[in-house]
């Protein structure tokens, strides 16, 4: 499973992680449930033909912006998703064929939709299934089409250039004003 994955498993107390023991499945399902309720923003992609080495250059990656990918088998994904109350449309059995990751980030919504879309562009691997981005629902092209925009942080800074500009002019304005009506006032004062 990896480091995001052993580390998830681990806490579990797990010791072998390609096989997972019948008794230790609902334990791992209570867990991923919990992790899952805990996040507003996590995706499903398909990583078919991701190898090894690729997956964990992209856990790697997904860690540095506070993320983590989880390879998990799609019936335990199911029960977790549905103890969570996911919506139909992730749980179906549509959504969850094939080799399924669930990639979990706590914080930006957005930084690790970009790095998991500069990732599949430089190797074509993994593909968006479909998301929750803070609270809400995302299918593929929504997902891809979020990837693209910028950072949360980056997002607000504009928004706070964009908002703060009229009123940096506004107080020019005002301060060239009251420069005037000093000068006039001190002239008229001076000239009697």
């Amino acid at each position: 499973m990896g480091t995001s994955g052993a580390f998830f498993i681990g806490a579990l107390g797990i010791k072998d992680k390609t096989k997972m023991k019948k008794s230790e499945k609902p334990l791992f399902v209570e867990n991923l449930t919990a992790e899952i309720k805990s996040t507003n923003s996590f995706v499903l992609v398909d990583f078919v033909g991701l190898g090894v080495k690729h997956q964990q250059d992209l856990k790697k990656r997904l860690k540095t912006v506070g993320a983590k990918m989880l390879i998990v088998k799609n019936t335990l994904l199911k029960r977790a998703g549905k103890e969570a109350k996911l919506p139909e449309e992730i749980v179906s059995d549509h959504i969850l064929s094939g080799p399924t990751a669930i990639i979990i980030s706590p914080d930006d919504p957005i930084s690790f939709l970009q790095v998991l879309a500069k990732f599949a562009q430089e190797f074509e691997i993994p593909q968006f299934k479909v998301g929750v981005i803070e609270g809400n629902l995302q299918d593929k092209e929504s997902l891809m089409k979020l990837s693209k925009l910028p950072s949360k942080d980056i997002l607000f800074s504009q928004t706070i250039g964009v908002i703060s500009s009229p009123l940096y002019g506004l107080i020019a304005t005002l301060q060239g004003n009251l420069q005037k009506l000093y000068f006039i006032l001190s002239q008229s004062k001076g000239g009697e």
